[in-house]
């Protein structure tokens, strides 16, 4: 981990609230992994905390990170204006990582859940199918095409199966021994459920508000099945101990 100020290369729209930002930023590009995460700093003296803010893209030899984020508040608002030369202090990579197996893979993504696969889809050398959910409006799909088969979910029926990423599995007849997946709660918990009917591992990544980012708040705990030995309660913090989980170890509500 470390913490510098980063320099923006290029930045777009490519949908809706949904930008496409690329960040030089060697030391932190070095060490990352698909699953990771940043916290960007707003530099606004009235938001003091950190975004934390997924890893889209790696690329360890040109020293460059690429995040795709939605708008979802001021601070990202703040993000988005930001132009080619501008810098920020930028603090990474943070948590943990997929564990990438050799086994055949279903990748999952839904929502703003679907920019950290892309980079998982790039380094599994496994077979794989990705699956990813929107609500109508799609991005990034293409990017996925040049290195897996796709199958897609829209809420509202306008593109691939009408309904879930779980639907779409099922229409599509999609198998695999491995899921890794990430979007919101409810999706991932209907993921762990069909992953552990099925005898399949499953592993998620949570999305969670997050204030320090680096485990010593607390701010940013999932219930799990085994006692946390910092804390020693059934807590995990997603920000140190994931954002990414073995399924099994997740206790949802």
């Amino acid at each position: 981990m470390v913490k510098e100020r980063a320099t923006v290369l290029s930045q777009k729209e490519i949908g809706t609230d949904i930008f496409d930002m690329v960040l030089s930023f060697p030391a932190g590009a070095k060490e990352a992994k698909p699953g990771q995460f940043i916290a960007m700093y707003c530099e606004d003296g009235t938001k003091l905390l950190p975004r934390p803010i997924s890893i889209c893209g790696i690329d360890a030899e040109a020293g460059t990170l690429r995040v795709v984020y939605r708008i979802a508040g001021e601070g990202t608002r703040l993000f988005s204006r930001r132009k080619a030369g501008d810098t920020l202090e930028v603090m990474g990579p943070l948590g943990n990582g997929f564990t990438m197996k050799e086994e055949a893979a279903i990748l999952i993504g839904g929502g703003i859940g679907i920019p950290p696969m892309l980079e998982l889809a790039k380094q599994l050398h496994a077979k794989k199918t990705v699956v990813l959910g929107y609500r109508s409006e799609l991005f990034l799909k293409e990017e996925f095409e040049a290195h897996a088969d796709v199958v897609v979910a829209t809420e509202d029926g306008s593109a691939g199966t009408k309904g879930t990423v779980l639907d779409a599995m099922r229409e599509a007849e999609v198998t695999g021994k491995v899921i890794y997946a990430c979007g919101p709660m409810p999706m991932l918990k209907a993921l762990a459920e069909y992953a552990e009917n099925h005898g399949m591992e499953a592993q998620i990544s949570l999305e969670e508000r997050m204030a320090c980012g680096i485990g010593a708040c607390l701010g940013c705990i999932c219930k799990s099945k085994h006692k946390d030995h910092h804390t020693n309660v059934n807590n995990k913090r997603i920000c140190k101990d994931g954002p990414v989980f073995d399924a099994k170890e997740v206790v949802f509500p």
